[in-house]
């Protein structure tokens, strides 16, 4: 039998050597490129190996037959292949697709800077960028004009975007419109938002181009989402050279639930006793809020209400343009309340909802008068003079309900679809005419995100609306395309229809069978991105239709168009100067568009061709201070005197303004007292002193002109911010560094 054993052996060796098979080849990406690290393995065996530098890989196979190899890698969707093992060298090559994940996906940014979600793209302010901004004295709007493609309009309440009126950009807080987002004001003096920066986690601004699950604006829409739970429970409080005000958020000991509330008082009477004002105030501008909140954690998702009431009462007096004796009084007594219900839930199965439903009413009570050099109401005979004396009651109320439904496709792909209703009832009293508007409207929209690769992603989406007081239907298609051409740059094009209801102004004149003002967007872009510097350049073309043109024969029609085009720029770095956080926008803008009463197309009083800001912000941290500067520049806006000559408007007088300048400056310092967290802030604006005019208004005949201005130079806080249970130090530290 001994003699037997080597021969046995031998010939085994001989039969395992015959039954090997060698398996080699290349495993590549989808671009062509070689995939390092990849693990090549026969299904249901120990047999395999693994691809080296350049993508190659051997080994041998000792099974016979038909088998499965299986090639993998991480980031790479795994590719299965039966061969066929009969002993023979294979030579198998692999081609490996990207496994599509949020991390590494390209995202549509054309026509929108986000903030709150640091995966995206577009990231650029945050609630502490808004309130640390030089300037803009913590309201969210006046940090966005330090953005591209917004105007540096200080007349009126607002976001001018890229030739767009303020009417033509909208606000909304969890998917639904807020309806007046501004607080009350008076003719040529802008007032400020109503709402907190801190109130938000994420913003988005978008110039243009925007999602199809949003309409009715026509230019720009501003998309804010509330914040969820506190992190901890919170008491605070305010006071300041304008205003007082406290505070309280309570989080439930199991972290689930919260509810907060909260009062302010504002009053601007010894404010203007120290620092003149050129008008003159017979009502300080007067000013009470409260606001309310509850958050419930879900299942699977968040419910949140939010309720705000404010009233306010100013009275301004003027000299009237028409005499050199009389006085114009104007003065607004206003009462909002804003209601806001949503819930997000995940369903499961790749499904998402998102339900919101909001109530608001708002009500201006308005008188408007000539007076004496008595300060006493009086009438000249003269109907130009004495059409200014009047009363107005003006209520909007808007309710609204939305349901919107996410479904996960493969990958990271998502579809969306909703739709939502509104009911607007808006009665007004002039004198003694009184007007009624009711609308019902209603909406249809879907859209999808595709990532075809982690290089390619589309967004596609449709809206469809329908309003009861135009009359009419709308069809608006969207369309969005992203290439990442580097591992923080990426290419972005927009394409969309956008539709919005003229104002209501013109239909309280009788004209109802005035139609949507339609605009369509081009938008191209390149981003590049990174955690501490950020690189954006756009360019746009606008094209409006049907914008409504107001001859003097009341005849207002759709007969109106426009364009508007342009290019952009955004730098914003954390990196290069130690300490220092910066960002600078300019942006070019070349439009002129047909409406209102211009006679031919005409660039708008509100546009500028050329708008410019730079931000900077250092921290010190051995001083726990913050300071804040921003500087901004606009070229001069045109203006124009509209005479009547028949039934039609020509220009009688125009001209531009001069060049806008405003430097703002702010310090924060960082404390505590006792047992609260203290920042102190003090800020001013237009430190240098510039003569802005933001344009001119003329008398009937336009003989006479007056300029419009700021109604002080400057504008000064100072004020102190007290917490308890969260030390907002540490925020303003990490956000500066």
């Amino acid at each position: 039998m001994k003699q037997f054993l080597p021969a046995l052996f031998t010939l085994l060796s001989i039969t395992t050597l015959f039954a090997q098979t060698k398996i080699n080849g290349i495993v590549k990406d989808n671009h062509g490129k070689p995939v390092a690290g990849a693990s090549i393995t026969i299904k249901d065996s120990y047999d395999g190996g693994v691809s080296d530098s350049i993508g190659r890989f051997v080994f041998k196979c000792y099974d016979k037959g038909t088998q499965t190899i299986i090639v993998k890698n991480i980031g790479y969707k795994t590719v299965q292949q039966p061969v066929a093992l009969t002993g023979e060298a294979l030579t198998l090559n692999f081609t490996l697709k990207e496994e599509i994940n949020e991390l590494k996906a390209v995202t549509v940014t054309a026509g929108s800077f986000e903030a709150g979600d640091k995966k995206r793209a577009a990231t650029v302010l945050s609630s502490l960028d808004v309130v640390t901004t030089g300037g803009a004295n913590a309201d969210i709007t006046n940090a966005i004009k330090t953005l591209p493609g917004a105007q540096q309009v200080g007349e009126q309440e607002g976001l001018f975007v890229r030739g767009g009126t303020g009417y033509e950009t909208k606000q909304f807080i969890d998917g639904t419109l807020v309806n007046n987002p501004y607080n009350a004001s008076v003719p040529d003096i802008a007032s400020r938002g109503r709402f907190s920066p801190f109130l938000f986690k994420g913003t988005v601004f978008s110039t243009g181009g925007y999602s199809a699950l949003y309409g009715q604006a026509l230019s720009s829409a501003v998309i804010l989402e509330t914040i969820d739970l506190p992190d901890q429970s919170q008491a605070s409080a305010s006071i300041s050279t304008v205003f007082v005000g406290a505070g309280l958020q309570e989080l439930a000991k199991n972290k689930k639930s919260s509810w907060g509330i909260n009062y302010g008082y504002t009053n601007l009477a010894l404010y203007f006793a120290i620092v003149p004002q050129t008008p003159d105030y017979f009502h300080m501008p007067e000013f009470h809020t409260a606001d309310a909140n509850f958050r419930i954690k879900t299942k699977g998702g968040m419910i949140k209400y939010y309720t705000t009431y404010a009233a306010s009462n100013i009275g301004i007096r003027r000299p009237d343009i028409e005499s050199d004796t009389l006085k114009d009084a104007y003065g607004i007594i206003n009462y909002n309340w804003y209601n806001n219900l949503s819930w997000r839930e995940f369903l499961g199965h790749g499904w998402k909802m998102n339900l919101g439903s909001s109530f608001s009413t708002n009500k201006d009570l308005i008188t408007q008068q000539i007076q004496n050099h008595q300060n006493q109401h009086t009438n000249t005979g003269f109907v130009y003079i004495d059409s200014n004396n009047r009363a107005i009651n003006n209520r909007q109320d808007l309710a609204q309900i939305r349901a919107v439904f996410d479904k996960k496709l493969s990958g990271i792909s998502v579809i969306r679809f909703g739709g939502e209703y509104w009911y607007a009832n808006s009665p007004r009293i002039i004198n003694s005419a009184q007007y009624q508007l009711k609308d019902n409207f209603a909406a249809l929209f879907s859209e999808a995100d595709l990532y075809l690769t982690n290089d390619i992603a589309a967004k596609l989406g449709v809206r469809a609306e329908h309003s009861s007081q135009v009359g009419k239907f709308n069809f608006a298609p969207r369309l969005s395309v992203a290439y990442k051409t580097g591992e923080h740059s990426q290419m972005s094009a927009v394409y969309g229809q956008f539709y919005q209801k003229p104002e209501n102004t013109y239909y309280y004149y009788g004209n109802i069978n005035l139609g949507y003002v339609k605009a369509s967007h081009y938008l191209l872009n390149y981003i590049r991105n990174t955690a501490t510097q950020t690189f954006r350049v756009e360019a746009f073309y606008k094209k409006y239709q049907s914008l409504v043109e107001t001859p003097p024969t009341y005849l207002y029609n759709n007969n109106g168009s426009g364009y508007a085009q342009g290019a952009e720029l955004f730098w914003r770095d954390k990196k290069t100067i130690k300490g220092v956080d910066y960002w600078f926008s300019y942006s070019y803008l070349d439009t002129k568009r047909m409406f209102d009463r211009y006679p031919t197309q005409l660039a708008p009083t509100f546009a500028a061709t050329h708008t410019a800001s730079l931000v900077l912000k250092k921290f010190f941290p051995k001083f726990s201070t913050g300071i804040n500067g921003t500087y901004s520049f606009a070229t001069g806006r045109p203006y124009y005197y509209f005479q009547q000559i028949g039934n039609k408007y020509t220009i009688g007088d125009e001209g531009k303004t001069k060049d806008y300048n405003t430097f703002g400056i702010s310090v924060n310092y960082l404390t505590k007292i006792k047992s609260s967290f203290a920042v102190f802030v003090a800020s001013v604006t237009n430190v240098f002193d510039s003569k802005n005019i933001y344009g001119y208004n003329y008398n009937h005949d336009g003989s006479v002109k007056a300029a419009i201005m700021p109604p002080a130079p400057r504008f000064f806080f100072i004020g102190v911010f007290l917490s308890w249970g969260v030390d907002r130090r540490d925020d303003a530290i990490n956000n500066n560094l």
